[in-house]
């Protein structure tokens, strides 16, 4: 059973302190805020034992690592372990230093924050004035470096009105890829219910999504924190005449679905709380108190999300589960239980009786 469950994609928030304030935010963090529980000696401790049992890629988030003073010793350590070292940061305080110690560190790629096509609009998304040309200048400074990046941006309905054209700006800026989030209320997102873009327009947006997908040949584009695309995609893929099986494997992570927290991925926050994905409400446990070993495959929580056939409503009985799942951490927030239906899902399987 270890086997099938490996543990292939890790976040790892090493900082809680931030230098903005996104309105979509799991946390309530600044810049004034506490480092957290990782000392680096305890760093070290954490990719030593990691490192016993799997080799995920790793990404250094935070907040935002290039806070901790002493991020490129961390990112060092674990590329020395045979680690895949990732870093996400909002771009906001990268210079030709932070990109030389990045080359350094073998740091592998970047992810950046970007959520809309102009100023007005990012800057509204991430709480400060600057942020987006701080994006573009993070651009600028990679592509002189030569270091990869990709581009994640999340979208509510103060913002979803731009997702064609932050997409067309992330691949014009020359990104390895373009992840669009839709947004999962938790932390800071609790506030944001009214700001959740509706059940109908996220079908419209995946529907999209998948159209633009398939015209697509130049950046790799996914849809993330909406598993349901899954469903969608096979299902006109299918009416197309498009190969399925093929594809299918494609979007695996491992474990055959859209939603794929703690089946092959997991976050571990400042204070060492191991979650299923960075949008979770509670942890599986801690890794100051047990081995992320023992939590990775002993924990209650992660059984719980692998035992697909315990999902509820249409999840249950839904054919696409094993493509799909829903969003646990979703359905949590709307419906009070991680097992419960994908509450933005609008697909009624046909064997479903309430």
């Amino acid at each position: 059973m270890e086997n099938k469950w490996e543990l292939k994609w890790m976040a790892w928030e090493i900082t809680s302190k931030c230098n903005l304030k996104c309105v979509h935010c799991r946390s309530s963090s600044d810049i004034h805020s506490p480092e957290g529980k990782f000392t680096l000696e305890r760093c070290y401790k954490l990719m030593d034992d990691i490192s016993e049992f799997a080799k995920p890629v790793i990404v250094l988030s935070g907040g935002e690592p290039l806070l901790r003073k002493d991020l490129f010793d961390i990112a060092n350590y674990g590329t020395e372990k045979g680690f895949r070292m990732c870093m996400a940061t909002n771009g906001v305080l990268v210079n030709d230093e932070i990109c030389r110690k990045i080359k350094e560190s073998g740091i592998k790629i970047v992810s950046l924050s970007l959520d809309g096509s102009t100023k007005e609009i990012h800057d509204d998304f991430r709480g400060q004035a600057g942020a987006f040309e701080g994006v573009m200048n993070a651009v600028s400074l990679f592509k002189k470096y030569n270091i990869q990046f990709i581009i994640n941006s999340s979208f509510t309905k103060r913002n979803q009105h731009d997702i064609e054209n932050t997409y067309k700006l992330a691949k014009s800026l020359g990104a390895t890829a373009w992840y669009m989030f839709l947004i999962v209320p938790t932390g800071r997102g609790e506030d944001i219910m009214n700001e959740l873009v509706s059940k109908e327009d996220y079908e419209k947006i995946l529907n999209w999504h998948y159209e633009m997908e398939r015209d697509e040949n130049e950046i790799l584009v996914r849809p993330t924190c909406a598993p349901q695309y899954y469903r969608i995609w096979h299902e006109r893929s299918k009416q197309e005449g498009r190969d399925t099986d093929r594809r299918s494997l494609t979007f695996s992570t491992g474990g055959g679905k859209g939603c794929i927290a703690g089946q092959t991925i997991c976050f571990i926050n400042s204070e060492g709380d191991v979650y299923p994905c960075s949008y979770f409400p509670f942890p599986a446990g801690n890794v100051f108190k047990e081995k992320l070993k023992d939590i990775w495959y002993n924990s209650k929580l992660f059984a719980d999300l692998r035992n697909f056939k315990a999902y509820e409503g249409k999840c249950g009985v839904c054919k696409y589960l094993g493509v799909c799942g829903g969003c646990r951490a979703r359905a949590y927030a709307v419906d009070g239980s991680y097992m419960k239906e994908e509450p933005f899902c609008d697909y009624v399987p046909l064997n479903y009786k309430k």
